[in-house]
């Protein structure tokens, strides 16, 4: 499970980080190409001096092979250069995020009725009926299910808790993977196809 929510958090992450101003894209990742990024929304306010952009009504960000749909944007730079987002949604939605990866004919969704990025620690959290799937060519693989779940990039690790608003069965965790060897055979077996999905 270490794979796709690598993929989902560092397609969030780098989506957030996308909405913010050039000037302080500029100063991150100098030598490397980024995609261009599209965000369509109703209204932008950006603050210039809080270093805060915030996006509203039926937000879609596009970044690569990346989407993420919500209702509001915000992001802001901290002190120390870091960044840090949420996208949030309102009327019982959920914000969601898809993450193509062709060269293993997966695609990665996640939901949550909240997304927070950090920057600075590199983490991911989706809160409240949180749920991530990865799909291989186009059937569902691996699948995990909670109130929060959060993944550390730094240390390619992640935790999922139960709650109340946990999106599983009686308020707890869970989670379903697939073997590594099955999702392989997957993997193999949509490459010999052409990669119809």
């Amino acid at each position: 499970m270490t794979m796709p929510l690598r993929l989902i958090v560092s397609a969030l992450a780098a989506g957030l980080a996308m909405a913010l101003p050039p000037t302080a894209l500029a100063q991150q990742g100098q030598g490397q190409e980024e995609p261009d990024t599209l965000i369509i929304s109703d209204t932008l306010n950006y603050d210039d001096i809080n270093k805060e952009s915030v996006f509203t009504g039926n937000v879609v960000l596009t970044r690569g092979n990346m989407t993420l749909h919500s209702d509001r944007l915000s992001m802001r730079e901290d002190g120390e250069g870091f960044q840090h987002g949420t996208a949030t949604v309102e009327g019982g939605k959920l914000v969601f995020l898809r993450q193509e990866n062709p060269e293993k004919f997966e695609v990665l969704e996640a939901r949550g009725q909240r997304a927070e990025y950090n920057g600075k620690s590199e983490e991911i959290e989706m809160i409240g009926k949180a749920i991530i799937t990865r799909f291989i060519c186009g059937k569902p693989f691996d699948n995990i299910q909670g109130e929060r779940v959060i993944y550390r990039q730094k240390t390619e690790t992640y935790q999922a808790f139960g709650g109340p608003n946990s999106a599983a069965p009686g308020g707890r965790v869970r989670s379903l993977a697939t073997p590594r060897a099955r999702a392989d055979a997957a993997i193999a077996a949509c490459r010999q196809q052409g990669g119809k999905n």
